[in-house]
């Protein structure tokens, strides 16, 4: 493996990273470094960090090869795509579309629209399979906000005629 040379400043600043990061994946990529500039053999920091010796040679690197970010920049993982939207962007426009509707319009026995019925709507016409985590997510992101019932005590009459002033 390549020996790393650090700078006095690249020093203090993995050494900072180590002391008070919460982040786990930082701290031990910055902990490998330290441990291989200071001459530590690649298996031994492997051992130490619990981590294959390949783990440390992508670490040293991806360091090496972001010279030109700064330090915290050069110890984070490549950003990644994750999975696809399988309901690919037409959720919203649906949710969006029939929100404002009654339930009953469409065959159900409700009042209100909830997360589940919703999936249970885009399930029947348009066959889009999706879980009420993901239309309680498209709910958020069109800003959706259902009012909430409130609630007043029953006043007699006599009562209320008096509370109104007459």
């Amino acid at each position: 493996m390549a020996l790393l040379t650090l700078s006095d400043r690249q020093r203090g600043g993995l050494e900072d990273i180590v002391s008070h990061t919460p982040w786990a994946k930082e701290r031990c990529r910055a902990q490998a470094l330290l441990g291989i500039a200071d001459e530590s053999d690649d298996a031994e920091v492997a051992e130490l960090l619990q981590v294959s010796r390949q783990t440390v040679s992508n670490w040293l690197s991806r360091f090496q090869e972001r010279a030109e970010l700064d330090l915290r920049a050069r110890l984070l993982d490549a950003p990644r795509l994750g999975r696809p939207r399988t309901a690919s962007g037409t959720l919203d426009e649906k949710v969006a579309a029939v929100i404002d509707d009654d339930p009953r319009k469409f065959g159900y026995h409700a009042t209100v629209w909830t997360a589940p019925l919703l999936s249970q709507y885009l399930r029947d016409p348009y066959a889009i399979e999706v879980s009420d985590r993901t239309v309680s997510r498209a709910i958020d992101r069109l800003r959706i906000r259902w009012k909430r019932p409130r609630h007043e005590p029953a006043l007699r009459p006599e009562t209320w005629r008096q509370s109104k002033g007459g």
